[in-house]
């Protein structure tokens, strides 16, 4: 475990692997995959907005590192299974997938737009489980070949994956349903070494909160009020930190609030 300049946290011990990250064109994501790359990951970055992730890719491979670029909406399956083989085929192989694609739209239930309802459903559950159908082959063949013995997926959920609350019912759904597929899998496929993780952040600072609606977007700021949020940065190095574990060593759940977040 190093630090850079900035402060960062990085770890070691990827080596000759390969990472597939959702949402990577920013926050989370974004993150995550300069994380793991420094980790000495290969990493495919995957999202919809190719303009970001050809600047993330330049400044990763100005470390040196090797990356491949997938422009995909991983809510469209054909597209989702499409990602998993460009990666495959681009950078040889798949150890790790990183499922952090994600929306939060949050509001009342009563007379909430039906199209935010399906976007977190799509988003949160279906690109989810999309991409996880079509990495499984891959990461359990990587997990019986790799010198680490072990291959790892790691789903990102959210505080509100443990704690339903007023306004935040569907999104509730969505992450409470990642924490349940995820449990399930991980029994389901433990005994061939691939470990299933779910990472549950509370109060990040990305753009997450900008997609709602202005009032509910006001809303938002009451409930956190003054509280010193998160970085990406914090929850990428929570997801290094997790894969580069032995491969004895599973951590399946990690939650992760800001020091002044009460609920």
């Amino acid at each position: 475990m190093n630090q850079t300049q900035d402060g960062a946290v990085t770890f070691s011990g990827l080596a000759g692997t390969v990472a597939l990250v959702t949402g990577a064109s920013s926050g989370i994501g974004e993150a995550t995959a300069e994380s793991l790359a420094r980790a000495g990951a290969a990493v495919a970055l995957v999202a919809r907005r190719r303009d970001r992730l050809e600047a993330l890719a330049d400044r990763l491979r100005d470390e040196e590192a090797r990356v491949a670029i997938v422009e995909a909406d991983v809510t469209d399956p054909a597209q989702a299974q499409d990602a998993v083989q460009q990666t495959v085929l681009d950078l040889g192989r798949l150890d790790i997938l990183v499922n952090n694609a994600g929306v939060m739209l949050l509001g009342p239930v009563l007379d909430a737009p039906l199209e935010e309802w399906e976007e977190m459903v799509h988003v949160n559950l279906l690109g989810l489980l999309y991409c996880t159908h079509a990495a499984l082959p891959h990461l359990l063949s990587s997990a019986q070949n790799s010198p680490r013995s072990c291959a790892d997926l790691v789903n990102i959920s959210s505080v509100a994956g443990r704690v339903a609350r007023s306004g935040s019912g569907v999104y509730n759904l969505t992450k409470h349903g990642v924490g349940a597929f995820s449990e399930a899998l991980r029994q389901e496929v433990t005994g061939r070494h691939l470990r299933v993780s779910i990472i549950e952040p509370g109060a990040v600072a990305t753009e997450l909160v900008s997609h709602n609606r202005p009032e509910i977007q006001e809303s938002i700021r009451e409930w956190f009020g003054l509280i010193e949020r998160l970085h990406a940065q914090d929850i990428a190095e929570a997801i290094a930190y997790v894969v580069t574990r032995p491969w004895r060593m599973a951590i399946n759940e990690v939650l992760i609030r800001p020091t002044e977040q009460e609920a």
